[in-house]
């Protein structure tokens, strides 16, 4: 079991927040958004925000009354009792987490081999999945503080490589390939690309999963949520403002997965590619821990729930 000994903070907990929202598809989803919105990407991320910041209210809310580990297991609990239908809801938000470990231990794997040069088969993967799965889980049973320290710093770290990208991007920009287009096809657009997005918002959700090892959580619940939402809107707004505006629209859509990659040769040249690939790593650990921070709180609640 966790030790419980230490609570969480407003910073721990924003930043588990931020790292489960910027995970590994802030690198690949430029391209393919693209594609979907134009010129008008950094809009659909501004409006797939507001969507999100709705959705949070609810959140917010429920998270500042019902203080429990399990998050929106037991506002569900609260709000319909137990029974088979919320038991079902509980095992398949669980599984959630599994698949989500699973899958992002996986894509470390994709961008860590080829990092250190080692080929790609399935036992270095496997090996690489195990090590990283097991490394995260260990920390659990430091407690709470421990995970939620190391999610900060991972957090700031990954914000720092982005920073890199974003801060000198700015200077490069051409603004003419930034100008937002009105036209209905357009606009249809923005709205599918801010659909497609909003799930990239949807991490906020794992800081209910904490309220029970956070300090005054009746306060920072909501502040964590609504905080990390608009920090989070900052970045895929400026990484999109970067992107599109170094590089023409059809160089981003061809650019797709290695979109970041390639909008950053103009001001960071070769160099760009390990940054964003350090900077991938970065972005799934810090999603890593913090699902396996919130999957574990979940199988405890329901154990002790029965």
């Amino acid at each position: 079991m966790m030790k419980k000994n230490k609570k969480i903070g407003l910073l721990e907990a924003i930043a588990m927040a931020v790292g489960t929202m910027i995970g590994a598809s802030i690198f690949s989803v430029f391209g393919v958004g693209a594609q979907i919105a134009g010129r008008n990407l950094p809009e659909a991320f501004v409006l797939s925000g507001l969507f999100a910041l709705i959705v949070a209210y609810s959140y917010a809310k429920l998270g500042a009354k019902i203080t429990s580990n399990a998050g929106p297991i037991a506002f569900i609990l609260q709000g319909i009792g137990d029974n088979i239908f919320t038991g079902a809801l509980s095992i398949l938000m669980w599984l959630s987490y599994v698949i989500s470990i699973s899958l992002f231990a996986k894509g470390f794997a994709g961008y860590f081999l080829p990092l250190v040069h080692t080929r790609v088969s399935p036992l270095s993967t496997g090996i690489v999945e195990t090590l990283l799965i097991a490394f995260f889980t260990a920390i659990n049973f430091f407690g709470s503080k421990a995970v939620g320290r190391l999610e900060f710093y991972i957090v700031l770290a990954k914000l720092s490589i982005l920073g890199v990208f974003i801060f000198p991007g700015f200077f490069t920009i051409n603004p003419g390939y930034i100008i937002p287009s009105f036209n209905a096809q357009h606009i249809q657009g923005t709205f599918t690309a801010s659909i497609v997005f909003f799930l990239s918002y949807m991490g906020f959700g794992l800081v209910t999963n904490a309220s029970e090892n956070m300090e005054n959580p009746k306060r920072n619940v909501p502040l964590a949520i609504f905080i990390s939402i608009a920090v989070v809107m900052f970045v895929y707004v400026s990484v999109s403002l970067v992107a599109l505006g170094n590089l023409s629209l059809a160089d981003l859509i061809q650019a797709r997965d290695n979109a970041l990659a390639v909008a950053s040769r103009p001001f960071l040249g070769s160099f760009g590619f390990i940054l964003i690939s350090i900077g991938a790593l970065f972005s799934i650990s810090s999603a890593l821990n913090a699902t396996i921070y919130g999957g574990a709180n979940i199988a405890y609640s329901l154990a002790k729930a029965g």
